[in-house]
């Protein structure tokens, strides 16, 4: 395709179409109406040689080609972007930037609290939500959600993704204070929990996914014992809430059994097998690795996880 006679700001109208799947919307996403938004579509149609969208009901929906072209597109626009936001361009205390997170809920309670302060003195206007990594593909989330970073264990990343190192996380047990079964074997808390007894009580689970398996079950497995997994939850918040009401034990980041223990009636225990530490890393598009915006967003998040 020959490039010298086509009307480039086409290219920002079929990327808020393949967006919202409808005129009206894509018109308020660009401040366009929705007539000019049609015409432009009409132009598109003929440029490209493909109808681009059908309609289905109130919805249109993109041909075959039109979606092929829906990530290349978006990805070229926002490079663009990038690359015309010079460093002077950016001062977080007038800037408007919308920032989306992926992580646990231990970033929630532990993480989140401590940017929003940070935001609402150095950059009043910018903007943080944070979504649930859920049980999808954590990479697929920086491709097809608009996720600015994750927060993820350290995994064998693509190359199209950048990564730093946050902090390590060892592993500790917790257990609600006063727990009839560590206590009928006169155990204090920060002790070791002997292996048999560790097996033998229920254990609560934080798994997003469902699973019954975690970091502590392979640490078993080498020494050749299991354990029984009670309760599974996807949340951690829900792992402490129901360690606090009953007699069963969980394994827990450490970070997170140190925040809870403050707030509810709980003790850190020593599991009885190393468990090996879980290094934990924000990831991103290598594609924002030079927007300023974002490198103020790391340096903030690397601060204040710096005594995780």
């Amino acid at each position: 395709m020959n490039l010298s006679g086509f009307d480039m700001n086409l290219l920002r109208v079929l990327n808020a179409l393949l967006a919202e799947h409808s005129t009206t919307r894509a018109g308020a996403r660009i401040g366009l109406s929705q007539s000019a938004v049609s015409a432009a579509l009409g132009r598109l149609r003929h440029a490209l040689s493909d109808p681009l969208f059908v309609r289905e009901g109130q919805r249109l929906v993109p041909t075959d080609y039109a979606r092929s072209l829906e990530r290349p597109l978006r990805l070229a626009l926002e490079n663009l972007e990038d690359a015309l936001t010079g460093p002077a361009a950016f001062d977080p205390r007038v800037s408007e930037a919308d920032f989306r997170i992926a992580g646990s809920d231990f970033f929630a309670s532990l993480l989140v609290p401590r940017l929003a302060e940070v935001f609402s003195r150095e950059a009043p206007q910018m903007n943080i939500h944070q979504i649930d990594l859920g049980a999808d593909s954590f990479i697929g989330l920086l491709e097809r959600t608009g996720v600015d970073l994750l927060l993820v264990p350290e995994m064998p990343f693509p190359t199209w993704i950048a990564h730093h190192f946050m902090f390590s996380s060892p592993f500790v047990v917790l257990a609600r204070r006063g727990n009839t079964t560590l206590a009928r074997h006169a155990l204090r808390p920060g002790q070791v929990v002997p292996l048999d007894l560790f097996c033998e009580i229920g254990h609560v689970l934080c798994s997003p996914e469902g699973k019954t398996r975690g970091i502590g079950d392979e640490a078993l497995e080498a020494v050749g014992r299991r354990r029984r997994v009670a309760v599974s939850l996807p949340v951690f918040s829900g792992v402490a809430a129901v360690v606090a009401q009953s007699d069963l034990i969980a394994l827990v980041p450490v970070q997170f059994a140190d925040h809870v223990t403050g707030q509810m009636a709980l003790d850190i225990y020593q599991p009885p097998v190393p468990v090996p530490a879980r290094n934990l890393h924000m990831a991103w598009h290598e594609r924002s690795t030079s927007n300023p915006a974002h490198r103020w967003l790391r340096a903030q998040v690397l601060r204040a996880t710096a005594d995780f």
